[in-house]
């Protein structure tokens, strides 16, 4: 394993530029694809390309694509989940997702974050914290949860809100950032 794909995986700083991470991106590219355009295909297939490309699929899990991702194989998804059109999960830390998840169109889970040093940020540093979300979890259309953030399970994300810090289990959550409302 190459240093930046080491750093990458350690919650380091590590630069994305690099042949190791980049063959990764190449095999992302073309199992997406696949996907993306399994429409026409039986759903055996379409859960075929989808264990190839991911970490760890459960039994009955359905993504309506387009679907995209960082790399894939740092995605896990529990049973039963479901995630609709457009969504997009930048997976170079670990993204976990447990099982019954409800996810709705155009969701953004994102692990890589950037410097705030300038000088840094133009030469490309970047590092990236785990994206977990509970069991039973409904993430409203256009939700966005940031770096580092863990949703507990049972709660609820409502539409737009933008999940900036972690979200205790049973709540609703709105609005950006995201605040809880009540509880469930």
């Amino acid at each position: 394993m190459g240093e930046n794909k080491r750093r990458m995986l350690a919650g380091d700083w590590y630069l994305p530029d690099d042949e190791e991470l980049l063959a990764q991106t190449v095999r992302r590219v073309a199992l997406c694809a696949a996907y993306n355009g399994a429409e026409a295909r039986s759903p055996a297939e379409r859960a075929e390309i989808l264990s190839e490309l991911l970490g760890s699929v459960g039994d009955a899990v359905r993504i309506r694509p387009p679907f995209n991702c960082d790399f894939g194989t740092y995605i896990t998804i529990g049973a039963r989940t479901f995630i609709n059109f457009n969504a997009v999960f930048l997976d170079a830390a670990p993204i976990t997702i447990g099982s019954d998840v409800q996810i709705g169109p155009n969701v953004q889970l994102l692990s890589p974050t950037h410097e705030l040093d300038a000088e840094r940020r133009r030469a490309g540093w970047e590092k990236a914290q785990p994206v977990t979300i509970g069991d039973n979890v409904w993430l409203g259309g256009g939700v966005i949860v940031c770096p580092g953030v863990t949703i507990g399970e049972n709660t609820v994300v409502g539409a737009g809100a933008v999940v900036t810090k972690d979200l205790p289990a049973g709540v609703l959550a709105v609005g950006n950032p995201a605040r809880i409302v009540r509880s469930l």
